[in-house]
């Protein structure tokens, strides 16, 4: 979904998380949590427990990407 009001969220699928979680070293339970009704979500298939990669625009690195786990 584009939206100029929220950055560009995706929602990783398994394989991906995982190898996001292992190459920080934490689980999912020590991610900053979202909402599954969180705004920046609609239009998004998403389910509790699901790991959302933000992309945000940066000034200074042009890019930078956050991770989320999906809660209740």
């Amino acid at each position: 979904m584009t939206n100029k009001v929220f950055p560009k969220h995706e929602v990783l699928n398994e394989e991906e998380a995982k190898k996001i979680l292992d190459a920080y070293k934490v689980s999912i339970d020590e991610l900053p949590r979202i909402s599954k009704q969180d705004p920046a979500l609609k239009g998004l298939e998403v389910n509790i427990g699901d790991v959302i990669k933000i992309i945000r625009k940066s000034q200074t690195a042009g890019e930078t990407v956050y991770y989320r786990a999906v809660i209740n």
